[in-house]
């Protein structure tokens, strides 16, 4: 049986960055950038005023209290005025484009105003309040780097910059199937059923990564549903299958088998992990990557966190992530040779050091403690008082 590294590696192993293609700035969300972005032009593009005064020409280092000058113009936001010969001094706006040769700006609760001239009442430094062109970003710089995903202020930063449109990596299409005669609708229950939990929570999660969603389908536990599924999936092109349920040793165990006879390549079949140690993975030829994942809830939420989710990551061409190591509040049950994955909650000691504590009461079939937590945990089998801790959802790792 492998271990969780060497499964990892080798599941990376067979996945590939995805394709480049053009999309909106503002419908870019979430989307991860295929290039680098070089700014095309100076923000600010011009010196400008940092709030609502008086520009000048200042002629020392400080402007005294009790200078007196008249005001020439009034500049407002968007004026295209670019030069006042012979004028001292202007009521300014509050990002209003300076004036030639001006290059100080008086608040204007630091003035008295008297027809057309205006007083400062404290000294003043030359070259204050003025936004200077270039000052946030310089033509040719580097502004975001390829690999960055677009959250918010990136989409600030590339408006800014009036990119209407960037290089995103392509979307990785994911078809999910959940396997279970057992699983039902929402909805009255009949005797010895279940809702359906795996297939709602694994089109929420592929939706925050921000997938080109194929659809879920719920198959009873017989190998035909599955198959035609499959099939599906593989007629829209899929990049990635998820199925849940049927991978284990049971005489309703039909993944393995179907996957077998529909031509897929088997990378390996359960990994020394708890849960989820049925997990199985395979690729078809020229076609998706299968991830089959154990049917108990929290199995499927460690197999789309450490598997799929790095999988995710290979296909936008991001590098792996890298845990944060914490000190365990109390011992974590291990067992040798496995690789356990946990639920916990962060915290500071009262020294203001980070402890992590795991959830009471965790099983691969118990779902509240999931809710509750803010973290995973991971730890080898070794006994020990520190774990590795990842975000709770790969689409908030860094």
């Amino acid at each position: 049986m492998l271990s969780y590294p060497d499964a990892l590696a080798l599941l990376l192993g067979a996945v590939s960055p995805l394709g480049r293609e053009s999309a909106p700035t503002e419908a870019a969300l979430g989307r991860v950038l295929a290039t680098d972005i070089v700014s095309p032009l100076a923000l600010p593009s011009f010196d400008n005023a940092a709030m609502d005064g008086y520009a000048l020409r200042a002629a020392s280092d400080v402007v005294p209290a009790g200078s007196s000058y008249v005001v020439a113009a009034m500049q407002a936001a968007g004026d295209v005025t670019q030069a006042l010969p012979g004028a001292e001094a202007c009521e300014i706006a509050t990002g209003a484009r300076m004036p030639d040769g001006f290059d100080t700006v008086v608040p204007i609760e630091r003035t008295e105003r008297e027809g057309e001239q205006v007083r400062f009442l404290s000294d003043e430094r030359r070259g204050q309040n003025v936004r200077h062109a270039g000052a946030d970003i310089a033509v040719g710089e580097h502004a975001l780097a390829r690999g960055r995903r677009i959250d918010a202020a990136a989409i600030m930063l590339l408006s800014a910059l009036g990119i209407e449109h960037v290089d995103v990596v392509r979307r990785p299409r994911v078809a999910v199937i959940t396997t279970g005669s057992e699983l039902n609708a929402p909805g009255p229950l009949p005797p010895a059923g279940i809702h359906d939990s795996n297939g709602p929570f694994l089109a929420a999660s592929l939706a925050r990564w921000g997938v080109d969603f194929l659809g879920r389908t719920r198959v009873p536990d017989t190998g035909d549903g599955f198959a035609s599924a499959m099939r599906r999936a593989l007629d829209a092109k899929a990049d990635l299958v998820v199925t849940t349920g049927a991978v284990s040793a049971g005489r309703f165990d039909f993944v393995p088998a179907a996957l077998a006879s529909l031509g897929a390549t088997e990378l390996f079949h359960k990994v020394a992990i708890r849960p989820g140690k049925p997990l199985l993975a395979a690729r078809f030829d020229g076609g998706p990557l299968v991830l089959a994942l154990p049917g108990n809830p929290i199995a499927v939420a460690v197999g789309y966190r450490f598997f799929v989710g790095p999988v995710l990551r290979g296909m936008a061409g991001l590098p792996p992530e890298s845990a944060t190591r914490v000190r365990l509040a109390a011992p974590l049950a291990r067992r040798e040779g496995m690789q356990h994955f946990a639920l916990g909650s962060l915290a500071r000691d009262v020294a203001g050091h980070q402890v992590a504590h795991v959830a009471d009461g965790q099983a691969a079939y118990r779902i509240v403690p999931y809710a509750q937590a803010d973290t995973w945990l991971s730890a080898a089998g070794e006994a020990g008082d520190t774990a590795d801790a990842w975000p709770l959802d790969v689409a908030d790792a860094s």
